[in-house]
């Protein structure tokens, strides 16, 4: 019954809180009266209704911009760290129970995914990072969902509003971390490096360029030179496809969908008739939770299976 009571009064918080968010994240930017000259506008043009590509900086040390989306980055990681730490005791219970049940889901689904993909000594490698890579990004997707994020900050009234207490957010406190372009092309930088070092660590550094370049069908010695050309071709391509298409595969696929998600509840925010408004933003917020899901799960498995196509030659045991 006390559960039950929890579960109740966390739901009745969580619905004020995202009322007051539909309220206050209702921002309609406001144009500036009178005429002005094409010059003047294109010098001193208002500010962008929406949610700005740009992490804007809250503060600054040390002469160095500290954005909305790197508070939120340091929050999540402190908050995984004390949730690991509290559920991981010195002395881990056998059975279970709570977040430690959660957590250990987590794991082993993850250890058993990997390892029908990889080669065991592959997962042994991988597994710790693509584990810590998919519980990072979710909780950073899931930021986006919290009422609060995105509409509390520095803003300015917004007078022909039908909803009360409406603002132009011009500089939120807070933001996605994977709603900005650095943190993904940053830990696709990561994914790039470790790769490599695991396809190396495999296959040896010779071993990675026959991987690559090396001619993979069996021929005669007449047909060999033909097949030569071609795959080297075929190397090429794929070494574009590990240096570059890949990690902005990562990178964009990440940003560019927690981005949208952001844009499209601001934009439902917006609408002017306030019961067409929280319909939409309910809609939204359903479609945001899901593709919050989605998306870390896309990054982590994409993970394991570009290091599994560096990684494959099962038959060649010999390397540590």
């Amino acid at each position: 019954m006390k559960q039950i009571r929890k579960f109740i009064l966390a739901g009745v918080v969580f619905a004020a809180i995202f009322a007051v968010n539909l309220r206050v994240g209702a921002a309609v930017s406001d144009f500036a009266d009178g005429a002005v000259s094409e010059a003047t506008a294109v010098a001193a043009a208002p500010a962008e209704e929406g949610v700005p590509a740009a992490a804007p900086a809250v503060f600054h040390v040390f002469g160095l911009p500290i954005t909305n989306s790197m508070i939120c980055t340091w929050i999540v990681a402190a908050i995984i760290l004390i949730v690991v730490r509290a559920t991981t005791p010195k002395r881990i219970q056998e059975v279970p129970s709570g977040m430690q049940n959660i957590l250990e889901a987590l794991v082993e689904g993850w250890e058993g995914l990997m390892g029908e993909i990889l080669d065991p000594r592959v997962t042994r490698w991988v597994f710790p990072f693509a584990t810590t890579f998919f519980i990072f990004i979710i909780v950073c997707n899931f930021v986006d969902v919290i009422p609060g994020v995105g509409s509390i900050g520095v803003g300015r009234p917004v007078a022909d509003s039908p909803l009360p207490l409406a603002v132009h957010m011009e500089k939120p406190f807070f933001r996605p971390p994977t709603s900005d372009a650095n943190l993904t092309i940053a830990m696709a930088g990561v994914f790039l490096v470790m790769s490599l070092f695991w396809a190396i660590r495999y296959n040896g550094f010779v071993g990675l360029i026959k991987h690559i370049f090396g001619v993979k069908v069996e021929t005669n010695k007449w047909l060999f030179p033909l097949f030569l050309v071609m795959f080297l071709f075929i190397g090429v391509m794929d070494l574009v496809s590990v240096l570059f298409a890949r990690p902005v595969a990562l990178a964009m696929r990440l940003y560019g969908n927690i981005f949208a998600g952001s844009t499209i509840m601001d934009m439902t925010f917006h609408v002017k008739n306030w019961v067409l408004s929280v319909l939409l933003s309910l809609v939204a917020y359903g479609y945001d939770v899901f593709v919050c899901l989605v998306q870390a799960f896309v990054f982590g498995i994409l993970v394991v299976a570009f290091v599994a196509t560096m990684c494959s030659h099962p038959e060649e045991s010999s390397h540590d």
